[in-house]
């Protein structure tokens, strides 16, 4: 981009950006963003390590606690697809800020609840703020960084979830022998309060959305111009966009035939991923015990599982800035798919059944994590947040098909090895998935040129 940032012509943002240097502005937004990812997986694991705590002091047996531990996931399925359209209406910035505060806030009211139902009530509502700040933290971001290194950086920001969760249990071991397990609820409350704060004072909306919604000029200007580091003054902005549904509802936009297919593929991949996630999560302890490994080798192994999401993350991110996106994540779901059938031919190798569980963890959170980047370059700005929450959304719901078809797995005398081995067929429908929606992008890159969106940049 020319030093002379002081324009008279129309400005595409997007090139804009893309021939920024990654500047200090960019670096606070990706840093605001991944605390509100990490705020994101403390609150969402909170419930799982207070309920042993929480079982005994209330009497309460695994199944009157399976409302508690789910709650938040179903709660999440409503967020997601109710915030995406929400966002893209909106905007980006009202919604995260809103989102961070319902989980915040309800996670603080559950510190006073004093019954399984008003519990469980309260972790519904946590969840339906969780679901929706991730995929609009998501798409923020994802219209903030520069193309080349947008896989990486979007994924370095899913990180943080991991590091969330993680937090949640350190936080777990220190206060609750101290303060009991309402202490786990308060922590989780009153951080994303305060961080809702610091979003309001430093957090900026999205400069994609400020362009389709024909924002005065001189808030895109004061924008692009933290991120040049010097001042910016055009008069009007463009996007490289299609226009001819900008009149459309985001969700009719997703769903209509330009993006139809897409997006159907794209939420089957993430329901089988998320399918073989939760029901390996959920059931992999007992599986474990049940085949012969004592609880402390079942535990550790289970661990191991989302303990290389960080590396299968980066790794992918850094794969997808330089290589066909769609055909990288797909690699990562069958190798996914092949590490599991192999830990289903395995009986009593528990170290060499460790190894493979983290590398097929590693594998399946970097895939599953690079999926709203993929997303994000499908849909147009008017509704990119409807697309990756609504994929997230529908994700969700396979992670409770996951959760719930363990269960009758186990009820129907299945092992170990049959299960596991099972879980490769939804990881190679995903990867089949992917590839066609690969597929359908090819198509879509060689259709008739559209026109651009333009606005003047002032209402």
């Amino acid at each position: 981009m020319s030093s002379d940032n002081t324009l008279s012509e129309v400005l595409d943002v997007q090139y804009f950006i893309d021939h920024q240097r990654f500047s200090p502005y960019q670096w606070l937004i990706l840093a605001l963003c991944f605390m509100i990812v990490a705020a994101d997986g403390f609150d969402t694991a909170a419930a799982g390590f207070v309920a042993p705590v929480l079982a005994k002091e209330w009497g309460l047996t695994w199944v009157q606690l399976g409302p508690v531990l789910s709650a938040a996931l179903i709660g999440s399925v409503v967020g997601a697809l109710v915030a995406g359209p929400l966002a893209d209406q909106i905007g980006r910035k009202r919604v995260l800020v809103g989102s961070v505060v319902i989980f915040g806030a309800l996670s603080l009211a559950s510190v006073q609840a004093s019954s399984i139902e008003a519990l469980t009530l309260f972790r519904l509502g946590c969840g339906i703020g969780l679901g929706a700040a991730m995929p609009n933290a998501t798409t923020l971001i994802s219209e903030y960084v520069p193309a080349k290194h947008r896989g990486l950086l979007v994924n370095v920001m899913f990180c943080g979830f991991t590091i969330g969760a993680s937090a949640g249990g350190f936080a777990a071991a220190l206060l609750i022998p101290a303060f009991g397990w309402t202490s786990v609820f308060f922590a989780g409350g009153v951080v994303p309060l305060l961080l809702a704060v610091v979003l309001l004072a430093c957090l900026p909306e999205s400069v994609r959305f400020m362009v389709t919604k024909s924002w005065p000029a001189a808030s895109i200007n004061m924008v692009l111009g933290r991120i040049a580091g010097t001042p910016v003054e055009a008069s009007r902005f463009k996007l490289h966009e299609g226009t001819e549904m900008e009149n459309h509802t985001p969700v009719l936009l997703i769903l209509s035939t330009r993006y139809r297919t897409g997006t159907l593929l794209l939420w089957l991949t993430y329901f089988m991923g998320l399918l073989v996630y939760f029901l390996l999560t959920s059931w992999l302890p007992t599986l474990l015990k049940d085949s012969g490994t004592t609880l402390k080798q079942a535990s550790l192994i289970t661990a191991l599982f989302p303990l290389g999401g960080g590396i299968g993350s980066v790794v992918c991110g850094y794969a997808m800035d330089r290589v066909n996106t769609h055909r990288v994540v797909a690699a990562a779901y069958v190798l996914t798919g092949g590490l599991l059938w192999g830990i289903g031919q395995l009986t009593g190798e528990v170290v060499l059944i460790g190894v493979l569980i983290f590398v097929a963890g590693s594998c399946l959170n970097g895939a599953q994590v690079s999926m709203p980047v993929i997303a994000a370059d499908f849909y147009p700005t008017n509704g990119r947040a409807s697309g990756i929450a609504w994929m997230l959304g529908t994700g969700r719901i396979g992670g409770i098909v996951g959760s719930m078809a363990g269960a009758n797995l186990l009820q129907a005398g299945l092992g170990l090895g049959a299960i596991v081995s099972m879980l490769a067929i939804p990881s190679f429908i995903a990867a089949f998935a992917l590839l066609m929606k690969d597929f359908v992008a090819y198509k879509q890159s060689h259709a008739p040129v559209i026109s651009e969106q333009l606005t003047p940049g002032s209402e």
